[in-house]
């Protein structure tokens, strides 16, 4: 009788199990379509607040898409980091050749073209005296497309600094002013401690080191970065409302054409 009441027992909490699946699997397929909708939702709700997120410099585009994407972002960034250290490597050798050792640029240039003349002629003569056929050189050459996007692209940096240059001589942005006073003062401090080579490797070195750390720690640098600009934001707005706003401005005559 017991062995009869056990198998009973467990019987019915066989059936209990199979009717508890059911019901749950047919709430989890009603359900199915509000979990989507629920996804969908949430996703579109962290895309906003990804968009209300504070970025450094005001970006919307990662950090590889800013420096142009491509091989030069790669090498910045040191997706390849063996070709980026020796790019580093390359530019850490030349300084300390022309700033440490006092090497020239001229000498430099004369005593590579001897050595690699020279090189190449007696190799050639060699070739020629066991009666092998010369050494087939390439030819070397710049590409004039990459020289003509060169020059238009620097010649658009420089209009547009040119055209800020202008309109903060016209008096139009203090704030501008300002700044663009604070940055060459800056450089004329850095000048008279440094040479020009040593000032050029140090923003080098900064291009190779500061975006990728930036990207590593993008999100605690920006919760800083964020709280900084409130914290200016909210000096100058002082100092406008105490000092700058009190500042004389001339009335701006449009000009009158016939």
């Amino acid at each position: 009788m017991a062995e009869h009441k056990e198998e009973s027992e467990s019987v019915v909490e066989s059936m209990m199990e199979k009717i508890s699946d059911k019901i749950h699997g047919h709430d989890d397929s009603s359900s199915s379509s509000d979990s989507d909708d629920e996804k969908s939702k949430a996703s579109e709700a962290m895309k906003e607040m990804k968009k209300k997120v504070y970025r450094l410099f005001g970006r919307e585009t990662p950090v590889h898409s800013c420096f142009g994407g491509g091989k030069p972002a790669d090498l910045i960034l040191w997706r390849n980091k063996k070709l980026s250290a020796s790019v580093l490597g390359g530019a850490t050798l030349v300084w300390i050749l022309f700033e440490v050792l006092e090497y020239r640029l001229l000498t430099l240039m004369a005593h590579c073209f001897i050595m690699i003349l020279a090189g190449l002629y007696i190799y050639s003569k060699a070739l020629t005296f066991v009666h092998k056929s010369t050494p087939n050189i390439p030819e070397v050459s710049i590409p004039e497309d990459l020289t003509v996007k060169i020059a238009r692209s620097l010649s658009y940096e420089i209009n547009n600094a040119f055209a800020v240059l202008r309109q903060i001589g016209l008096g139009h942005d203090l704030k501008k002013f300002l700044m663009v006073l604070g940055g060459l003062w800056f450089v004329s401090i850095l000048g008279s401690s440094c040479s020009f080579l040593t000032l050029f490797y140090i923003l080098f070195v900064l291009l190779y080191t500061l975006p990728v750390l930036y990207e590593k720690y993008e999100d605690k640098v920006d919760a800083y970065a964020e709280k900084a600009s409130i914290e200016a934001k909210k000096y100058y707005a002082i100092a406008n409302e105490k000092y700058l706003s009190k500042i004389p401005k001339g009335p701006l005559k449009e000009k009158k054409f016939d």
